[in-house]
């Protein structure tokens, strides 16, 4: 059986939002050590944090002083800090992060880097929402990252950013380019869609026969209070069945161990790859 060794970090926010955003992400990603840390001694394969990890979920504002915290991938400090940490505990990260890739250009990015701290690639946020309290298209230019897989040291993973969650068509093709595992790192807050957030990602492990590790902030932002980021950060199996689930409230280091096996025995239950009929649905293609 081959297994994996799953951590994911939900944290609230550790500084002062009137401060530069300079100094916001090194306080995050001072507060981040000693988790990351207790992951590695835990045996933590692959790692993940939550949306712009090191940041608060500055969306709710339309304010220019958020375009500081964008950094450069793979060149920028907090970037350069998490590759020596995955060569230091042999350890895959996941590192989501407001991503600059040229003057004024800017993206809602997750980088990845292997188990030996190799730079493996990054995905863009596909889908962006510009709604109250999520204006990020103000921030985000939408991604078009053709739903790259990482081959891992322990596994094949993709990447699928909060608002993507709701769209199934990008679930299916990271899938079908050969994910096993998919991580949904998210900030979201009570509310309208946290009733599914237990439904959607379980329906979608189980419409495509791979794990999926969703991952949340915890607490309130001010001064924007737009409600409760509600953790609850879990790993669903091939199946639809929630193996592990972390807290609403607390600041908190999840870490499960999944057989990867099972995606084998379930899509050979279920044959969904091989009954699905891709030149019946050009409707969902053909532009509007």
């Amino acid at each position: 059986m081959q297994k994996m060794t799953i951590g994911l970090i939900q944290m609230g926010l550790k500084a002062n939002t009137d401060l530069d955003p300079a100094a916001i992400r090194d306080a995050m990603n001072e507060a981040h050590l000693p988790w990351i840390q207790q992951a590695a001694d835990a045996g933590v394969q692959v790692l993940c944090f939550q949306e712009v990890f090191n940041q608060p979920y500055f969306c709710p504002s339309q304010d220019p002083k958020w375009y500081a915290a964008a950094e450069r991938v793979p060149d920028g400090p907090t970037c350069r800090m998490m590759q020596d940490l995955a060569a230091k505990y042999r350890m895959v990260m996941i590192v989501p992060i407001f991503e600059e890739t040229d003057t004024g250009v800017y993206y809602n990015t997750a980088a990845v880097f292997d188990a030996d701290g190799s730079y493996l690639g990054k995905y863009h946020k596909t889908h962006i929402p510009q709604v109250a309290g999520f204006w990020e298209k103000f921030f985000f230019k939408p991604g078009k990252s053709e739903w790259p897989v990482f081959e891992t040291a322990y596994g094949r993973i993709g990447v699928y950013i909060c608002y993507d969650r709701h769209f199934p068509e990008g679930w299916r093709a990271l899938a079908l380019n050969g994910a096993e595992v998919i991580f949904n790192p998210s900030a979201t807050v009570a509310g309208l869609s946290q009733y599914l957030w237990e439904l959607e990602q379980p329906a979608s492990a189980a419409a495509n026969g791979c794990f999926i590790a969703a991952i949340n902030r915890v607490g309130t932002e001010v001064p924007w209070n737009i409600g409760n980021f509600y953790g609850s950060s879990y790993i669903v199996n091939p199946r639809g069945q929630i193996e592990a689930q972390a807290s609403e409230t607390e600041d908190e280091l999840l870490v499960h161990e999944i057989d990867l096996e099972m995606v084998r025995e379930v899509r050979n239950n279920w044959q969904f790859f091989r009954d699905r009929r891709p030149e019946t649905y050009t409707r969902l293609t053909d532009g509007e």
